[in-house]
């Protein structure tokens, strides 16, 4: 949907990677089955159009690369009154009901396969951009921290990067439609805190010899070069990811783009949150390790933050002694969710509170045009956070946004906002 946070309009909606189906006969028969009863949820009026943040396997964008397929879904569009702006790129296989764990960054950015599936979605989404709106393709950090080590394999994702803004530019000369790549830093991966974002863009991304090489690529001056790369490529602001880090996410995004950093696209999200993690809560937390998505955890010690690539490590670590204190874990819990404590007293909370505040920063300065929520994990989340169906909890969740961002602004929140700038 299209809410008004002067001055500017921002596009809302919920990420479809909610639903299971890699094949796009699966993708278009939930958006069928799912966009009207969201739309009757929300009282939407029957003249305002329903925003699409759509997750595109492979085998989905290839489908969908296939004129009368994407002319079906044109028509689907337009029956449902609906639009897509932005385009989740990121898990190029399957995504539910299999153990993805860290499969789900392959391919990454040291290959031509990524940059061959981006281009392809790309060129979709130039098919289905409403005139006037520009698009956003969020994708992998670079890749899983384990796999870009070395100076070596960190000049091959700076190679296919360059190689993806050239292509993006002259897809907008072609089409006159821009679309932005987005970068998602993540827990455990080559891009995963707000610094490491910083670093990359200013030290390898806006170095002068990428700079030349972007230039030849696109045949045009460096000057005109470095503008295209602060165009066609930023990053995709996750707040659980964010929050996991212990990252002030307004502050965050604040650094970022007062250096230039573009943010095409907010994922709206919370994670699993212990205040202090303790004995008698390793039942309630062991119902989250659903063996099919990574669960990385930071917990923060007297002595820093340690990291854990999975659930099952870290609580190893626990029961060895060695992670105490308060843990963040990467599991994406519904953002109206605030946690069991109240429920059932067993301590387990959210990262609402970073959502919050992201909410009511948005207010006052437009970080980003592009908000999504991101709730793929609905399917593995305990049963007890699952109490109604999927669509009514996607409406929920989307009511929430709307309901928080038309909340009144404190003089205390615009002044925190000014601290932050000067």
């Amino acid at each position: 949907m299209q809410i008004a946070l002067p001055p500017q309009t921002v596009h809302l909606s919920y990420c479809t990677n909610i639903h299971a189906g890699e094949s796009w006969e699966e993708v278009a028969a939930s958006l069928e089955e799912t966009v009207p009863l969201i739309r009757t949820r929300l009282e939407l009026a029957d003249e305002q159009a329903f925003g699409i943040g759509l997750r595109l396997s492979g085998q989905a964008a290839l489908s969908l690369s296939e004129p009368a397929t994407l002319q079906a879904f044109q028509a689907q569009l337009q029956r449902l009154n609906a639009y897509v702006f932005t385009i989740n790129a990121f898990p190029y296989g399957p995504f539910h009901a299999v153990g993805v764990k860290e499969q789900v960054y392959q391919p990454d950015w040291r290959h031509e396969a990524r940059l061959a599936y981006t281009a392809q979605c790309a060129r979709i989404l130039t098919q289905l951009l409403p005139d006037g709106v520009e698009g956003s393709i969020s994708t992998v950090p670079g890749g899983f921290r384990a796999e870009v080590q070395g100076v070596d394999a960190q000049q091959q994702v700076v190679e296919q990067l360059l190689r993806a803004v050239a292509m993006l530019a002259k897809l907008e000369e072609q089409s006159g439609k821009s679309i932005a790549l987005a970068l998602e830093p993540e827990p455990c991966c080559f891009l995963e805190t707000a610094a490491e974002v910083r670093a990359f863009f200013t030290e390898q991304l806006w170095a002068t010899a990428s700079i030349a090489k972007l230039a030849d690529l696109c045949e045009t001056t460096e000057a005109h070069a470095a503008r295209l790369m602060r165009h066609h490529l930023g990053i995709c602001y996750d707040v659980c990811h964010a929050a996991v880090e212990f990252e002030d996410p307004v502050a965050s995004m604040q650094a970022l783009t007062e250096i230039g950093i573009r943010i095409p696209k907010i994922q709206l999200s919370c994670a699993l949150r212990i205040k202090n993690m303790q004995d008698d809560l390793l039942p309630a937390l062991q119902r989250y390790d659903d063996g099919v998505y990574l669960h990385q955890v930071v917990a923060r010690q007297a002595d820093g933050l340690q990291r854990y690539v999975d659930l099952p490590p870290a609580l190893a670590a626990y029961a060895a002694g060695k992670a105490n204190g308060e843990w963040r874990v990467h599991c994406h819990v519904p953002i109206f969710w605030d946690g069991d404590e109240q429920l059932e007293g067993v301590g387990l909370g959210s990262t609402r509170d970073d959502l919050l505040a992201t909410l009511r920063a948005l207010q006052i300065q437009g970080f980003s045009s592009h908000l999504e929520v991101e709730t793929y994990t609905w399917d593995v989340l305990p049963a007890h956070l699952k109490t109604e169906a999927k669509a009514t909890a996607i409406a929920r969740e989307l009511s929430f946004v709307m309901k928080e961002l038309q909340q009144p602004v404190r003089r205390s929140q615009q002044n925190q906002l000014t601290q932050l700038k000067l």
